[in-house]
């Protein structure tokens, strides 16, 4: 398989904070992982839109999309409004996208959810913030 996209989906804030962790993280895959083509879109009041987003993935040369949104849980947006932005059924992970002419396969990603990851996270966090005592 040659390029992969990838389309981070975060929230979107009227805070700058929330586009910035999105952007953020998009570098970092970027850095770890050349053979991904990275977008990011926003649920609202940032962007580009998550429909934006997308468009701008049709001039890549890439063989599947795939969207990950950047949630820890599921809720109403990860069930129903990013499977609705993405022209997805609720439900539905497997569908199509059309670019340069041909289509490839438009894949959607569960949120971050419970991950020992998370945990590992939560740890570090906790041991920064007990260094103030």
């Amino acid at each position: 398989m040659g390029k992969k996209g990838l389309l981070l989906v975060g929230h979107g804030s009227k805070l700058p904070y929330n586009k910035e962790l999105v952007e953020n993280t998009a570098s970092l895959i970027k850095e770890k992982c050349p053979e991904y083509v990275i977008r990011c879109g926003f649920m609202n009041l940032n962007t580009p839109t998550i429909r934006e987003a997308l468009e701008e993935f049709r001039h890549d040369a890439i063989d599947v999309l795939v969207v990950v949104p950047v949630f820890l849980a599921r809720g109403v947006h990860i069930l129903e409004d990013i499977p609705g932005e993405i022209g997805f059924a609720k439900g539905q992970v497997k569908g199509e996208f059309t670019l340069n002419g041909k289509t490839i396969p438009l894949l959607y990603a569960d949120p971050i959810g419970s991950d020992p990851l998370l945990a590992d996270l939560m740890i570090k966090n906790a041991e920064r913030a007990l260094r103030i005592l």
